[in-house]
């Protein structure tokens, strides 16, 4: 499928990547470019010789967020008049975290507001150091509705999930791995060899377990750990794509 706004590459066997491709707008969130992301999103979901999906934005910005001139309307009472991106934002994140591929948010700038919230709902988050995170809604006056609130106390904890909002200052990528925002900062120019050394160890893993392991993160993080505990211990999880790798080790211990 060809898109305006996106590039969907394949840089190595099994890794999908996207880059959000509005580079003179700080690849800005218009209803248009967040249709497509999660339209390629599904795709790739769909697609089982997939098993990472990178996402990252080209030029100075991973994405400035929402982009309010492109929406082409006022906002009122705190909420856009035309919901359709909300509606596409958050069909993206939840076809992210229920998909059976690791999604990876390579930061290699701006992230603010809206990106920030799709940004917390990656699996994994390599950063550039040199990157500014942020979270501006309280400076625009709109209320967040990607989930800003609640993942991003998850990460770093109340206190300095309100002050991050409530202040409207970014961090760097440094900061931002200091606080348990991001896995890891690295300087700009090694942050692509890294995020795909990243995809490269998660590949020599089983799939299958990971997409199963996947389910269960997400699911604790929304229930309590006895209920956790129990989804865990009951679900029946088909395991197959180890047997070779089972049978060479084997064969090389005998050796």
């Amino acid at each position: 499928m060809a898109y305006q706004f996106i590039l969907v590459q394949t840089p190595a066997p099994g890794i999908a990547k996207i880059t959000l491709n509005r580079p003179d707008a700080l690849n800005a969130l218009s209803p248009a470019l967040v249709q497509e992301l999660k339209q390629a999103t599904e795709a790739i979901a769909a697609d089982s010789s997939l098993k990472v999906m990178i996402v990252t934005g080209a030029g100075r910005a991973f994405s400035a967020g929402v982009d309010l001139k492109a929406l082409n309307e006022s906002i009122q009472g705190g909420k856009f008049s035309a919901d359709q991106i909300l509606i596409d934002g958050a069909s993206f994140i939840d076809t992210m975290q229920q998909m059976p591929q690791v999604t990876i948010a390579m930061v290699n700038g701006f992230c603010y507001t809206g990106a920030t919230e799709f940004m917390l709902a990656f699996d994994l988050i390599v950063a550039a150091e040199e990157a500014q995170i942020g979270d501006t809604h309280a400076k625009w006056g709109i209320a967040p509705k990607w989930g800003m609130t609640q993942r991003l106390q998850q990460k770093v904890g109340l206190l300095k999930a309100m002050e991050m909002s409530f202040t409207a200052k970014p961090v760097s990528g440094k900061e931002a791995e200091r606080i348990g925002l991001v896995n890891r900062a690295v300087p700009l120019a090694e942050l692509e060899t890294h995020t795909l050394q990243l995809a490269q160890d998660v590949l020599a893993n089983s799939a299958q377990t990971i997409a199963a392991m996947k389910q269960f993160y997400y699911f604790g993080a929304n229930h309590t750990i006895s209920q956790g505990l129990e989804k865990e211990y009951k679900t029946q999880v088909t395991i197959n794509d180890r047997e070779a790798f089972l049978r060479d080790f084997e064969k090389n211990k005998k050796k």
